[in-house]
């Protein structure tokens, strides 16, 4: 990670002011992803991404990554009702009750005929994963996108999914834990965001009083033009209203800034948190323009000793 140096500065900013932004920790071997997701293992660290059956790669340490093939062993039957590509995205593994719960998205660029689905392992292992079909789907005529899904299960065992992009912005909907789906008896879709300009990728969490909701913000997937960052608002209610630190609504688009541009590090986004042994982890992906802008992963730690998420 950033070195100490580096960190202090970091703490020193007040929460949302611009700075120097921290380069991503050091990781090596096969790091070329699109939002990835990480899992801690029984044999190890796994990752996966968008595209190609959902990207995986594996670690032992955190640090060294493997290729290791993709999620799935083959396309499911209904993707093709919504991505005639047939190429999901933006998974969301998670581990709870003895079970590897993955949520995934299937589109195409720029359509709201779009789908959540859920997949599950006993390992949490590359082509180990059992498909459970659709969670939630948009079409056409919907004002949001049921894309990039973000599950938080709270103190109290409810579940939430956080999930959308462009449009109305980023909603919410209650699962029923027994089967991962949307809940029969809680049907309303909340909303927690919007901006001008795009706003997708949620990254849902809970970190002592609050929680707090990460989004991507501006355009993702082209490359050295890409203009995605990373910003963050809290709440003291997984359902909302989410305010950055000077208290602007989400709603009304504001965020703090958590990670932007910085030199060879373009357009970082598509972001989880993964909570470690040695803290909470922000893994994202970003555009590296010393490599013709090939996508790649990021990982930093987070303080939180000033309240907010600070990358470091």
């Amino acid at each position: 990670m950033a070195g100490a140096a580096a960190a202090l500065a970091l703490l020193l900013w007040p929460p949302g002011a611009t700075a120097a932004y921290p380069n991503p920790g050091l990781v090596t071997g096969d790091i070329g992803i699109h939002d990835p997701s990480m899992i801690r293992t029984d044999s190890g660290y796994a990752l996966y991404g968008s595209n190609n059956l959902l990207d995986a790669r594996t670690s032992p340490d955190r640090t060294a990554f493997s290729n290791a093939g993709s999620a799935f062993t083959g396309p499911q039957s209904w993707w093709s009702r919504y991505s005639p590509e047939q190429s999901p995205w933006a998974p969301d593994i998670s581990y709870h009750n003895g079970t590897y719960w993955m949520y995934y998205a299937v589109s195409s660029f720029g359509s709201n005929t779009s789908a959540i689905g859920l997949a599950t392992s006993d390992t949490g292992l590359p082509g180990s994963f059992t498909d459970q079909g659709i969670v939630h789907s948009t079409s056409s005529d919907s004002d949001y996108n049921a894309i990039d899904p973000s599950l938080l299960v709270d103190d109290d065992g409810t579940w939430w999914l956080a999930f959308g992009s462009w449009w109305s912005g980023i909603k919410m909907i209650q699962l029923d834990p027994a089967t991962g789906k949307q809940h029969p008896d809680h049907t309303e879709v909340h909303s927690l965001a919007s901006a001008e300009g795009g706003i997708e990728g949620p990254a849902l969490i809970k970190h002592g009083d609050h929680y707090y909701l990460f989004n991507s913000y501006g355009t993702c997937c082209a490359g050295t033009d890409s203009t995605y960052h990373i910003k963050v608002g809290r709440s003291t209610s997984p359902t909302g209203p989410y305010a950055d630190a000077d208290g602007r609504s989400l709603l009304a688009g504001g965020g703090t800034f958590v990670l932007e541009s910085h030199g060879r590090f373009i357009g970082p986004g598509g972001q989880s948190v993964l909570s470690d042994t040695d803290g909470d982890l922000l893994v994202y992906h970003y555009y590296d323009g010393e490599d013709n802008g090939a996508p790649k992963l990021g990982v930093n730690l987070l303080d939180w000793s000033s309240g907010w998420p600070v990358a470091y």
